[in-house]
């Protein structure tokens, strides 16, 4: 049996162009716990961890809306780490016919308040707009604002992952065969003050960094990163883009990828490889099992050339 992180991507939540409801999340998370039972049925043991991004925008404006005020990003994380966590649990346990426990745990996650991300925002969250709509309603709001593909979004300060305070938790768990749903949207960021004691901080961490982080600190043998293209491409959208299949560390840091999408995911592997020796993988997340036995997706280990 392997133990495998598994880090949804926003496509298990909510696709490109699709509205923010609750039947809309609650159906692309019952797909993704189809794939999910089926990792579980081929004997592996999991810990899952998903985006946020959102569920997140979509919280803040309401608050706004509703002329209270949106609250902090770390309350907003917790939130949905709820909110998800808890859509899918559910559907883990209907999709999964075998006998076993799941739980969802909020997960704060420790950042530096020096870090450099907090003076350059650069997390999207929350819906896409055109940029008239964006620049609009950053005059209004005091957001920053950058492009998103076609489209604009909001973008929130990003720093990386130091720790992870339930660590020895999501240990005990897992050491009860307990499948654990942890760190939803790259965990509750907090930092410690001088005395000690932790606050929430005003930021959104990147999902890979923090699953990779934490699939590190488990010392799982596989951490699989499954999202919406069906691996890690060369000269993505141009007539010479190629699909890689098993690669190393070294080869992956030759090469450049688009900030904010595929490149956390390419540094979030190396990072669980360098550091592991596991497997890490990228692809869609109906070819999850299909990764794993090395028949899709982009494989990254110490071992490839």
């Amino acid at each position: 049996m392997a133990r495998v992180v598994v880090a949804l991507g926003g496509n298990a939540l909510l696709r490109r162009g699709e509205l923010v409801s609750a039947s809309t999340q609650r159906d692309n998370i019952r797909c993704a716990a189809q794939a999910l039972a089926q990792l579980m049925a081929d004997g592996h043991q999991l810990v899952v961890t998903h985006g946020n991004g959102p569920q997140v925008g979509l919280l803040a404006l309401m608050g706004e809306q509703a002329g209270k005020g949106a609250f902090p990003l770390d309350v907003l994380g917790a939130e949905t780490e709820g909110m998800i966590g808890y859509v899918l649990q559910q559907e883990l346990d209907n999709a999964y016919a075998g006998p076993a426990q799941f739980a969802t745990l909020l997960t704060q996650v420790e950042v530096d308040p020096r870090d450099a991300a907090f003076s350059v925002p650069s997390k999207p969250v929350g819906p896409i707009y055109t940029e008239g709509d964006a620049r609009r309603l950053a005059d209004q709001r005091g957001w920053a604002i950058a492009p998103d593909g076609n489209a604009w979004r909001r973008v929130v300060a990003s720093p990386r992952p130091v720790r992870i305070l339930e660590i020895e938790v999501i240990r005990l768990l897992m050491a009860q065969a307990v499948t654990v749903i942890c760190a939803g949207g790259g965990g509750i960021p907090v930092a410690q003050r001088s005395d000690g004691t932790y606050v929430g901080v005003e930021a959104v961490i990147d999902k890979d960094y923090a699953s990779g982080l934490l699939a590190a600190e488990l010392r799982a043998d596989a951490f699989l990163m499954l999202t919406d293209v069906s691996a890690v491409f060369t000269d993505w959208g141009t007539p010479a883009q190629r699909a890689l299949g098993d690669v190393s560390p070294q080869a992956l840091a030759a090469l450049d990828f688009a900030a904010g999408s595929m490149d956390p995911k390419v540094e979030a592997a190396c990072d669980f490889v360098n550091r592991t020796g596991g497997l890490a993988g990228i692809g869609a997340l109906a070819d999850a099992s299909a990764i794993l036995t090395g028949k899709a997706g982009t494989r990254v280990s110490a071992d490839k050339s």
